[in-house]
């Protein structure tokens, strides 16, 4: 937390917390809405201002209900998530977070039933960019066989369990990390956060 907003915390500690009107959307990008875009559920024009940027990534913060926010100063933005509280994207160098920080290895992942792909590393639970899906398919294996389009549709529609898939990490040596499917209630109780803080 950047030290200019400490001092505005110690020095007004009792400012109104603010909801619904900063969201992540599902390719990263942060988004204001004001009220005409909250009353008719709009997605709010994308932040720009770079300068800007880089202080929400800074002050970006969870509570202890699981909610995320932005500490602008002594009020806290709570964040509304289209998808979870980060958002993975691949570059030529490897896989950073929508912030521009890298990616840790992750320790699991899992596909939610719109088929998008979760990341879990430490504490950072993040959406793969939807337009990364794609280029990440040659790192799925099932019995150390690459996993094609149609063999992953087919087991992300398997009614039952289906057979064990894993996710190759690239750079991490033979580092196969289990992939499982689950619910988007599962994925929020699971990994403790909330889409849509409110007071």
């Amino acid at each position: 937390m950047d030290e200019i907003v400490k001092a505005a915390l110690a020095k007004w500690p009792a400012v109104p917390h603010c909801y619904g009107w900063l969201r992540l959307d599902a390719r990263g990008n942060w988004r204001m809405r004001d009220a005409r875009a909250q009353a008719l559920n709009l997605p709010g024009d994308p932040i720009r201002n770079a300068a800007l940027l880089a202080f929400i990534h800074r002050n970006y913060l969870v509570d202890a209900r699981g909610c995320w926010y932005f500490q602008n100063g002594p009020q806290r933005v709570y964040a509304d998530l289209e998808a979870t509280p980060y958002i993975a994207r691949s570059t030529p160098s490897g896989f950073v977070l929508h912030s521009g920080a890298p990616l840790p290895a992750p320790q699991s992942a899992c596909f939610d039933p719109s088929g998008n792909l979760l990341l879990q590393a430490d504490a950072i639970l993040a959406q793969l960019d939807d337009r990364d899906l794609a280029a990440c398919l040659n790192l799925l294996e099932s019995g150390r066989q690459p996993v094609g389009d149609d063999a992953l549709l087919a087991w992300l529609e398997a009614p039952l369990q289906p057979a064990p898939l894993f996710l190759r990490w690239p750079g991490a040596g033979d580092v196969r990390i289990p992939v499982r499917r689950m619910t988007s209630d599962a994925l929020m109780q699971e990994y403790g956060y909330s889409r849509e803080p409110r007071a």
